[in-house]
């Protein structure tokens, strides 16, 4: 016989993915509020962890960071380069908070989610998408009549 054929692989990440991001991301948290670092670009600065997301194998995860208070580009991005620096030493430190089978390998990126959101509050909130809000609505009054 055949092997058995498999069902396409979904993109979003599976109960499994989220429940284990979820224990990493708050173990990274605890970790990098106790630790102090020698890492110029991470002295003296509290990070906020946003989320995690990991590989369906759970032996990689994508940290999505970003300074606290400063969340320029730059910063955030010199933040995560540190942090990608110290990634050995917070996997180390990882593996004695968490309980999972493999400890992840830890990949630190700057978290832009927070500019995205920020720049489409100020889209919608442009004179220019106001003005087509009204005239939409005024389209729908008439029609009402």
């Amino acid at each position: 016989m055949g092997k058995k054929s498999r069902p396409p692989r979904s993109l979003e990440p599976s109960q499994r993915q989220l429940r284990a991001g979820e224990l990493v991301r708050h173990a990274l948290v605890d970790i990098l509020a106790r630790e102090e670092f020698r890492d110029p670009a991470l002295q003296g600065v509290s990070v906020t962890i946003g989320e995690v997301r990991c590989s369906p194998d759970l032996r990689h995860a994508n940290v999505f960071c970003i300074p606290l208070g400063d969340r320029s580009a730059v910063r955030a991005k010199e933040v995560a380069e540190g942090l990608n620096r110290a990634a050995a030493f917070l996997r180390g430190r990882l593996g004695r908070e968490i309980e999972m089978k493999f400890t992840p390998q830890l990949h630190f990126m700057a978290d832009v989610s927070y500019d995205t959101a920020l720049a489409m509050d100020e889209l919608l909130g442009s004179d220019r998408v106001q003005r087509d809000v009204q005239a939409a609505d005024d389209i729908e009054d008439e029609s009402e009549l």
